[in-house]
């Protein structure tokens, strides 16, 4: 049962839905300058729930040293953040503002059960 999506219209009257475009990230080539370059799959179109993050949140993140602007965002399906060891970095969003989120960590995935994700993204510096 998605108890995310039983809740959002009560949650959306107070803080509305904002429509997303989410670039899963399927890993990284190597640049000329042998850097690597992030790679995603082809954007879609999703309902993403901004909000503050939370003290339990912060704790969690506590020494990871993020910088800037960071929340939590709801998402319905299986939102990835940076994962080392398969050499992914984290999904991007880009909202209808133009600002682009980067997925840092999943603070709660019951994609499985329920069918959304909880992550901490940080506003990334326009290029």
């Amino acid at each position: 049962m998605n108890l995310h999506n039983i809740v959002s219209g009560a949650i959306g009257a107070i803080n509305p839905n904002v429509s997303a475009s989410w670039q899963q990230s399927s890993g990284q080539t190597q640049g000329a300058d042998y850097s690597p370059v992030p790679q995603y799959e082809p954007a879609v179109t999703v309902s993403v729930q901004m909000q503050a993050l939370g003290f339990r949140d912060l704790m969690m993140l506590d020494g990871v040293n993020l910088n800037g602007e960071a929340r939590a965002m709801y998402v319905n399906g299986d939102v990835v953040g940076v994962r080392r060891p398969d050499a992914r970095g984290g999904d991007l969003f880009t909202l209808d503002d133009g600002s682009v989120w980067l997925v840092t960590h999943v603070l709660e995935n019951f994609n499985t059960t329920a069918g959304w994700t909880k992550v901490a993204v940080v506003r990334q510096v326009p290029q």
